[in-house]
């Protein structure tokens, strides 16, 4: 039995030809259902003329999908060496238009990756779990700015899609929110229900597409902001005047000088009150 739409074998059956059995301890769920992948793909697009990053394709669902979609090349990186038997029978139908990459995401030289192509690639992924927030992370504090990439669509956990592109005020508004949005925008588009995963995770999976702005909300360096976020947020129920105390002797001054109260918290605060109070970290 084969596919209608490129010649190759049902995802289930790929999975079970080559044995490969999710591993927890790689945040492994496959997503099998080919109108789901291309869904995803089509949200990631315009793809025709764009080299496309995705991290983690398994036995290569979205990679499929992807290249169905016009796709000009993917770059598909897999840390688990079972998956890339099945990798490479996708790059065999698609002579040119898949470049495989054994090996770790986390310690990949993306900028390099980028520089080889004529355009800023796509990222798109369904990221698995234990390691997506450091690699967005990693990602949305590219330097310089604008990025090597030209957009990231990916599947991820709804709290931290959520997180992504939360407002000011809400309990899901932290540190990821406020990288996301110092010099990007993050927009979740659709959940996918645990159903849709062979094995189902025990939550709801969400598509969230990343956008670069031209500059940042406000100026100040990366560094500052991760240092500034990761003291507010660290103790979020605490004034601002004394969460911030490991950072300025006298917070207060320093939250009145940037026109914020000393008694705000930090979920009150604005992108760019941020990185108002980032900067004046920066000048120090």
């Amino acid at each position: 039995m084969t596919t209608a739409e490129d010649g190759l074998p049902p995802l289930r059956e790929v999975i079970a030809r080559h044995q490969l059995r999710a591993r927890k301890s790689l945040g492994q769920n496959f997503l099998c259902d080919l109108n789901l992948t291309r869904k995803i793909a089509r949200a990631a697009g315009p793809l025709p003329g764009h080299a496309i990053i995705e991290v983690g394709p398994g036995p290569g669902g979205l990679t499929r999908a992807l290249l169905l979609e016009g796709a000009d090349e993917v770059i598909a990186i897999e840390r688990d060496e079972r998956a890339i038997p099945a990798l490479r029978d996708i790059a065999a139908r698609w002579p040119g238009r898949l470049e495989i990459i054994a090996g770790d995401a986390l310690k990949c030289d993306y900028q390099a990756l980028a520089q080889a192509r004529a355009k800023p690639p796509r990222i798109a992924a369904n990221l698995p779990y234990n390691i997506a927030t450091p690699l967005i992370t990693g990602w949305l504090l590219s330097e310089p700015w604008p990025p090597w990439w030209r957009s990231m669509t990916v599947m991820v956990q709804r709290e931290v899609a959520e997180r992504l592109s939360a407002a000011p005020g809400g309990k899901s508004y932290g540190r990821l929110s406020v990288l996301a949005q110092w010099r990007a925008r993050a927009e979740r588009l659709f959940d996918v229900p645990p159903a849709a995963f062979t094995p189902p995770p025990k939550v709801t999976s969400s598509i969230v597409r990343i956008s670069p702005l031209p500059g940042p909300v406000g100026r100040c360096g990366a560094d500052a902001l991760q240092r500034l976020t990761a003291a507010a947020f660290g103790q979020r129920r605490k004034m601002l005047r004394k969460a911030l105390k490991p950072l300025w002797p006298d917070p207060e001054e320093v939250l009145r000088e940037a026109g914020i109260a000393p008694t705000a918290r930090a979920e009150e605060l604005a992108i760019d009150d941020f990185c108002r109070l980032a900067a004046r970290l920066d000048d120090r």
